[in-house]
């Protein structure tokens, strides 16, 4: 088994709308940040070259594992998998410094790092390496499910210790998705989430700032002036946008009035500016890209390659989803960046890593 080949077919639909998606995220990033980047660092490309950066290592890095084959990824399971429980205990440490009251990302020579989405891969990767030996026990409790619960549950607590109740949330759905892909008895997947629900419940109500957050996606302009003031500029940037927008560079809702325009609410800020047809757009790179992925699992040359491609789409495709929902305010607020588009030199490389793995799977199917 070949640990490198150089001589194989891409999946240029998939690779081509990520790579769209990429670009598109880079060009709002500039538009949303740069009077925030002058504004406290001097800088107006403050954001914009550090995006590129990690683009450029997030390109190579998928270069990579795109022609690295990714039947070896099971020798990294364990080792990757620990390392990740230590990175998000580590955050957690007294004296780590916390970012607006978050203890999510580890400082290193200017750059933070942010473990919860290396954490997402190494489930995805142990899933599937478990899950394709345990193909005839999956639906036995002991063996097919309990172990799963336990791993999974130490990862949620550490990211929801953050605290980080968003990235808890869409762990938790990550692994929902993978289990029951691979024949997880649904009886036992519903009694995980119904035993969860008191937990969430107290996670909501224990702190006064998530229980806000709910009454306002209740009733956003109740709250307009507090809690809800996000939410209402996000409806505004829309409610402008109309169906073309009001131009590149065009949106008010990024001058200060719509907070967190660059990351978790940038979907706001391209409905403002590239209107109703920007947000097509967008909808339908991101469709291509999940069809695409899921038709790769589906013809995947083993269980191992299968279960891989689907924990990549869903790592990729539930986060998607959530920032779309909550800027929509379908969802309650809650801090989660959209893929390949949000600034975030974290999860912008680990998801381009794990774009050239998906890559990978689909060119050994097709070989």
């Amino acid at each position: 088994m070949k640990l490198f080949d150089r001589d194989q077919n891409t999946d240029g639909l998939l690779l081509i709308s990520a790579l769209f998606l990429v670009g598109i995220g880079i060009v709002m990033i500039y538009s949303t940040s740069s009077i925030l980047a002058e504004r406290y660092y001097h800088d107006p490309y403050y954001f914009l070259r550090r995006q590129l950066l990690a683009a450029a290592l997030g390109l190579l890095v998928m270069y990579l594992a795109t022609h690295f084959n990714y039947e070896h990824y099971r020798k990294f399971t364990l080792p990757l998998l620990l390392l990740s429980i230590a990175l998000l205990g580590i955050v957690l440490i007294p004296g780590i410094s916390p970012h607006r009251g978050s203890r999510r990302w580890l400082s290193c020579f200017g750059w933070t790092f942010q473990p919860s989405e290396l954490a997402k891969l190494a489930m995805v990767i142990y899933l599937a390496q478990s899950l394709t030996r345990k193909q005839e026990r999956i639906k036995q409790f002991k063996q097919g499910f309990l172990p799963y619960l336990l791993v999974a549950g130490v990862m949620i607590v550490l990211i929801f210790l953050e605290p980080d109740l968003g990235g808890a949330l869409t762990m938790g759905f990550l692994v929902f998705m993978m289990l029951f892909a691979a024949g997880t008895r649904l009886s036992y997947l519903i009694s995980a989430a119904l035993v969860a629900t008191p937990a969430l419940f107290w996670a909501l109500a224990s702190s006064e700032k998530r229980w806000e957050r709910i009454l306002a996606y209740l009733d956003p302009w109740d709250y307009a002036q507090s809690t809800g003031w996000q939410l209402v500029q996000s409806f505004l940037s829309f409610g402008q946008g109309g169906i073309f927008g009001m131009g590149l560079g065009g949106g008010l809702q990024k001058l200060f009035y719509l907070p967190d325009a660059h990351t978790d609410f940038i979907f706001s800020v391209i409905g403002e500016e590239l209107g109703l047809m920007g947000v097509v757009a967008l909808l339908l790179l991101f469709g291509i890209f999940i069809t695409r992925g899921i038709q790769i699992a589906l013809r995947a040359e083993t269980p191992y390659g299968t279960f891989l491609a689907l924990g990549i789409v869903s790592m990729i495709g539930i986060p998607a989803l959530f920032n779309m929902a909550v800027v929509l305010g379908l969802l309650p607020t809650k801090g989660l960046v959209l893929p390949f588009v949000s600034y975030g030199g974290s999860a912008l490389l680990i998801n381009l890593l794990a774009l050239g793995i998906l890559l990978n799977i689909s060119a050994k199917s097709s070989a």
